[in-house]
C-alpha cells in the first residue's frame, strides 16, 4: 500500500501548529468509521441479516465474544459505550429475532448467541472473508494488527480527555 504524501486534512480549521498529526488522524478515523459502518450492515445484508443496524451487529459480535454470557454492563463496558439505552434497544431487538437469549441470574440479565446468532456470525465471516478478505494486501496485515493496538492507546487518550472536558 502506498502511503499518502499529502496531509490527509485538507481544510486547516482544526489543525494547531505542530499539531497537523492529530487532525488527520481524526479526519482518517471519522471516514474509516463511516465506511466501516457501511460495511458492517451491507455485510450483515449479504450475510441474510438486513434488519440489523450497525449497533446491532456490534452487541450482537460481542455477545457471541469467546462464548461467554455477558451482562449489559459488560457490554458497554467492553464497547466502550456510556450508552446503555442503545446496547438495551439492541438486546431487545435481537432477543426478538432469537439471535440471542437472556437468563436472569440474581438481579442481572446474561445474554448469550442462540444457534441462529452464531450462525448469523458464520454467514458474515463468509461474506468478509469473499468481499474483503481478498482485497487485503498481504503488507497490510501486520499494520492492522499495530493500527488495533494504536486505536486501544487512543481510545484511552480521548477518555482522558473526555474527563477532562467534562470539567472546563
Amino acid at each position: 500500500m502506498k502511503e499518502a504524501k499529502h496531509p490527509v486534512v485538507l481544510s486547516p480549521h482544526l489543525v494547531s501548529p505542530g499539531n497537523e498529526g492529530l487532525s488527520e488522524f481524526e479526519f482518517g478515523m471519522i471516514v474509516c468509521w463511516n465506511a466501516f459502518n457501511e460495511w458492517l450492515e451491507r455485510g450483515t445484508k449479504a450475510a441474510g441479516h438486513g434488519d440489523l443496524t450497525f449497533m446491532d451487529v456490534v452487541v450482537l459480535h460481542q455477545v457471541a465474544h469467546r462464548a461467554r454470557n455477558r451482562k449489559l454492563a459488560d457490554i458497554c463496558f467492553v464497547l466502550n459505550l456510556a450508552d446503555t439505552h442503545s446496547v438495551s434497544y439492541s438486546l431487545k431487538k435481537l432477543l426478538a429475532a432469537r439471535l440471542v437469549v437472556g437468563q436472569k441470574v440474581g438481579k442481572e440479565v446474561l445474554y448469550q448467541t442462540t444457534p441462529d446468532g452464531e450462525q448469523v456470525i458464520a454467514n458474515y465471516r463468509e461474506v468478509r472473508d469473499r468481499c474483503l478478505l481478498g482485497i487485503v494486501e498481504e503488507d497490510m496485515k501486520p499494520a492492522m494488527s499495530e493500527a488495533a493496538r494504536f486505536f486501544v492507546r487512543m481510545s484511552g487518550l480521548y477518555d482522558q480527555a473526555a474527563r477532562a472536558a467534562s470539567s472546563l
